[in-house]
């Protein structure tokens, strides 16, 4: 008797056990318009902050936080991502010929991480590009991290949801608050109440609202974390704004059964996805490196001496 008791509690405690959350996807099958033409060949996520890749800071953040699986969800014209996460044999050898160990160490560095690869053959939106990660993810919580997004914290971002992920088992959404002058061009939350430090429970998202009619200012800024049941509502997700199955509207559906939460995350969110965001994040990158600080920073004030002078010679 005794020790089917035993056998019923240890059956209750792994019923009563929250899933780790072990595995990332990665949407990265978007045109790049915003940087054409160089996009017109070349993956937006591989256009290099300094001397790495966009969406390897991206991949860098997933394993800190102990993430174990990685999907990266592609699209046509996107085989460079996939081959810059391959060993290159020939490469490697060269590197351990010439007894370049610094170099070979960078580059074994992209190898050595578990990563899968999956097409999303039409371009449909966020949350069907999310969809196609339904098989990879089966029956567990997963974070979904957009490459527009490069976070700098101490605790990295996708961590700080798995911990918040681990208090309240719900849905988490990573957000941050914006100027009300570029709430049109975000996914807002519209809280209902404040829970803890940072944590809010959510009412409802609105994605790109008119500008004047945000609830809020607090924007969806690449981050999520997710139950499984996500997947049940992009399933059946009819397409919104611009046509395509968003993502934000199935997280409102998700929300009307099952909690979703808003965390601030603390960190400087760098926007990559556009022009003078990644020129910025560029400097800030390469005046933080010991190598290159120094130089950077005697480059900027030349060029910032050089065009006063020109302004005041006109």
């Amino acid at each position: 008797m005794k020790h089917t008791i035993n056998i019923y509690l240890s059956i209750q405690e792994e019923k009563n056990l929250i899933k780790r959350v072990k595995k990332a996807v990665i949407p990265a099958a978007g045109l790049g318009t915003r940087f054409l033409p160089a996009t017109k060949a070349m993956p937006k996520e591989m256009l290099p902050i300094v001397d790495k890749p966009t969406i390897q800071y991206i991949i860098e953040e997933a394993v800190e936080s102990g993430i174990e699986d990685i999907l990266i969800v592609t699209g046509k014209g996107k085989r460079a991502i996939e081959d810059h996460f391959d060993s290159v044999p020939e490469l490697e050898q060269t590197l351990i010929e010439k007894g370049k160990s610094e170099f070979l160490k960078l580059v074994e560095e992209t190898t050595n991480i578990n990563i899968h690869f999956i097409r999303q053959s039409k371009p449909m939106g966020l949350g069907h590009a999310v969809l196609q990660a339904k098989a990879f993810v089966g029956d567990e919580p997963f974070v979904v991290m957009l490459g527009d997004d490069i976070v700098q914290a101490e605790i990295p971002c996708t961590k700080q949801l798995i911990e918040q992920y681990n208090k309240t088992e719900g849905s988490i959404i990573g957000v941050q608050s914006v100027s009300n002058d570029v709430t049109h061009r975000y996914g807002i939350v519209d809280l209902h109440a404040s829970i803890d430090d940072g944590l809010h429970q959510v009412d409802s998202f609105v994605e790109k609202p008119e500008p004047g009619t945000e609830p809020s200012n607090l924007a969806i800024l690449g981050r999520y974390l997710f139950t499984p049941q996500i997947f049940d509502f992009l399933e059946t997700q009819v397409p919104g704004t611009g046509g395509e199955i968003q993502l934000t509207d199935a997280i409102t559906r998700l929300n009307e059964i099952q909690r979703v939460f808003a965390y601030e995350f603390i960190g400087k969110r760098y926007d990559v996805g556009e022009k003078l965001g990644f020129i910025q994040t560029t400097l800030e990158f390469a005046l933080r490196r010991e190598d290159l600080k120094e130089d950077v920073w005697k480059l900027v004030k030349e060029i910032y001496e050089e065009n006063l002078m020109m302004s005041n010679n006109q």
